[in-house]
């Protein structure tokens, strides 16, 4: 019975997500956000390794000692997909905000102030460790590597930010523009000698790759898969002519030591295998939406994507959390102190993902709330003046947008509610909780993304 009830429970909430879900609500795109952001989770787990070393420790990667495995990067390398994903909400979201009369300056505030919010959380913690940890003592070169491994990320909100800002200009643009500035750039650092900052141009340029085909498929672009295979074809196609014969590196992340990283800043190898990933994921819609038809599985998505930033941005400190406390032993612990040099250490590793896992449901638990709309931590859900219940459709509104025109209001029960878009992030303003206990709000109150 005791296993029975929070069996029960979970599909008792997941029945209330799907029903509370608009039909004419696009699934798939959810699912690919938060399998894209997963992957960046797991990958990090596993081909990030802290060493110990007199006592402190210092960064690694699997990667630099056993060369063979470079496809796992190809598996979790998936940031050109949340771009892709990115570019189409965005696009959407602004032709709907222009149909509905929204000024840009208020539209971009509200998307820029879902991506900072838990921001501020991450950086506020971390300023006090690191302040605590050296007077307590630890090594300066400790303290760098742990606030490079938090830090480092943020990277990815800065350029994500900055597209989705100037998505007005951008949402037209054909990718072939932006391609060709990232092959213009390589070719002139690696063929001509030119000086190596130049390749940070490739950081705007690359990602608006992604970025922009995910405008075009909001336009329909990709509405045959015969665009989408010939993405996925010429993309590998591309990539493996780059890799056996340009030079360029196997691996689709930095490797400790590398001359040559494919991602920092992007090659264009990595953009060429982003758009093998984004026709990928353009012919997965379909499979994706018939899954996502399940209630327990979409369920499982829109939780995900409720607190995709929260998971972003805290997936590295649980796994040094980890790390950290795991030097308490006297002794190093296999597969988490060690040197990632041995399929021992791979094995010994898959065995710590449960418990990375686990202590990030615990910085989950603390932070979450930052990521909710208004930025109120704890605050109480609020009332309208009919205190009708919000159903589940408050988390889980529609990211369907209409092109210049607000979208059709869906409606569960008697609360009508919006268009908006989950991990827009977390834009129609609800918590996990809130899903269980049913918030309330205005009877006649309408979301929008």
């Amino acid at each position: 019975m005791r296993v029975r009830e929070p069996l029960a429970r979970w599909s008792v909430l997941a029945d209330r997500i799907d029903a509370g879900t608009p039909a004419h609500r696009d699934r798939a795109v959810d699912a690919l956000r938060a399998f894209a952001i997963l992957g960046v989770v797991l990958g990090h787990w596993l081909v990030t390794a802290l060493t110990s070393t007199d006592g402190g420790l210092s960064t690694t990667s699997p990667l630099a000692h056993m060369s063979g495995l470079a496809p796992v990067s190809w598996v979790f390398q998936t940031l050109a997909v949340f771009f892709l994903v990115g570019g189409h909400v965005a696009a959407q979201g602004y032709e709907s905000a222009r149909g509905r009369g929204v000024p840009y300056g208020r539209w971009v505030g509200q998307r820029l102030g879902r991506l900072f919010r838990p921001v501020a959380a991450v950086l506020v913690l971390w300023s006090v460790a690191s302040v605590a940890m050296l007077l307590g003592g630890v090594g300066t070169d400790t303290v760098r590597t742990l606030l490079k491994l938090v830090l480092s990320p943020l990277w990815f909100l800065l350029v994500f930010a900055a597209l989705t800002a100037a998505t007005p200009l951008v949402a037209r643009l054909s990718p072939l523009w932006p391609l060709a500035v990232v092959a213009s750039v390589d070719v002139w650092r690696f063929g001509f000698g030119g000086p190596a900052w130049i390749g940070w141009v490739n950081v705007a340029a690359g990602w608006l790759v992604p970025y922009t085909l995910g405008a075009a498929w909001s336009r329909g672009a990709f509405a045959r898969r015969t665009p989408a295979a010939l993405l996925l074809g010429g993309g590998i196609a591309a990539t493996a002519a780059l890799i056996l014969w340009g030079g360029y590196p196997a691996s689709m992340v930095g490797v400790p030591g590398a001359a040559i990283s494919n991602l920092n800043p992007p090659t264009l190898a990595a953009v060429a295998f982003g758009l093998a990933q984004c026709g990928l994921a353009l012919l997965l819609r379909e499979p994706l939406a018939r899954v996502m038809s399940r209630p327990r599985a979409w369920a499982k998505v829109a939780l995900v994507n409720l607190s995709a930033m929260t998971i972003f941005l805290w997936h590295q400190t649980a796994m040094m959390a980890v790390t950290a406390v795991g030097l308490l032993v006297s002794t190093d612990l296999p597969g988490l102190h060690t040197v990632p040099a041995s399929a021992e250490w791979i094995a010994v590793r898959l065995l710590w993902l449960p418990v990375f896992a686990a202590a990030l449901a615990v910085c989950w638990a603390a932070f979450h709330t930052y990521e909710q709309a208004g930025g109120r931590p704890g605050g109480r859900a609020r009332r309208g003046s009919s205190g009708t219940p919000v159903t589940p459709s408050r988390i889980v509104a529609s990211s369907a947008l209409t092109r210049g025109n607000a979208s059709p209001v869906a409606r569960t029960g008697s609360t009508p509610v919006g268009e908006s878009a989950v991990a827009d992030d977390t834009a129609a303003g609800g918590t996990v909780a809130e899903a269980v206990t049913g918030p309330v709000a205005p009877a006649k109150e309408t979301l929008h993304a």
